[in-house]
């Protein structure tokens, strides 16, 4: 019946089921992604050689977590505010292949210091999920296991442009991902338009992996590497599955 007493349109018992069937499972996968609600308030960085395909499961995470509702602080690194992207564009423009590592290394935390100071600060303090393409993880594996600085300068650097390491209000990733391919397949994934940095040869990027990697074993406990040489659905896999596995153990 119609609210005004009139006979409506019935609904088949088979046009019932699938009507049930299709709100079951939208409820089941918003219970399932419940813990993405945990996220709000940290700072998680993707991070990984060129051609690792970390940029579409960062658009992947964002979309499933905005579906839960989560606030999200999107940045990219260098870049994400109008300073950052002017140094972003210094840097990877192939005319400037004179720069040295260090001149890199300081514009790199340059950028981040006003990322840090213009975005991710005050999106922490909101309560929101700051999710980062590159942080400081890069600038340890290309300027230097793979460029020649050592941790030593370049964390200094990096405490100055994000804040002294354990110190209130210093602005350091609660989890770096690593998204982990061979030198190899990444080059295969890239575009023939390569930017400064993609240029740099096979071993400069094997270095620029292997760097990658002893910082995740250095720092297993805010670390994760995720092997990321599979089909999209499945890298997205292994990642929720870390990403869950870091917050259980708190």
């Amino acid at each position: 019946m119609t609210s005004d007493g009139s006979p409506g349109e019935s609904i088949g018992p088979l046009r019932l089921y699938r009507n049930c069937a299709r709100i079951a499972r939208v409820t089941n996968r918003d219970l399932s992604d419940a813990w993405l609600d945990g996220l709000a308030g940290r700072f998680i960085v993707f991070d990984g050689p060129d051609g690792s395909g970390k940029s579409t499961q960062f658009r992947r995470l964002l979309s499933r977590v905005g579906r839960r509702g989560v606030t999200v602080c999107e940045v990219r690194d260098p870049g994400g505010t109008p300073v950052g992207e002017r140094i972003r564009g210094i840097l990877l423009d192939p005319a400037h292949g004179e720069m040295s590592t260090r001149c890199e290394m300081l514009l790199y935390m340059a950028s981040r210091a006003q990322l840090v100071e213009e975005r991710i600060r005050p999106a922490l303090a909101r309560g929101e999920l700051v999710l980062a393409d590159r942080f400081i993880s890069s600038t340890l594996a290309y300027q230097g296991a793979a460029g020649g600085l050592t941790e030593g300068e370049i964390l200094a650097v990096g405490d100055a442009a994000c804040g002294a390491r354990g110190a209130a209000g210093s602005c350091w990733p609660d989890l770096v991902v690593i998204f982990d391919v061979d030198e190899r397949a990444a080059s295969a994934r890239l575009s023939p338009l390569l930017d400064r940095m993609e240029r740099k040869g096979a071993e400069f990027h094997r270095k620029v992996r292997e760097g990658y990697l002893a910082q995740a074993r250095a720092n297993p406990r805010s670390f994760v590497v995720v092997d990321a040489t599979s089909e999209a659905d499945e890298v997205e896999r292994r990642v929720l599955q870390a990403l869950r596995a870091w917050l259980e153990r708190g």
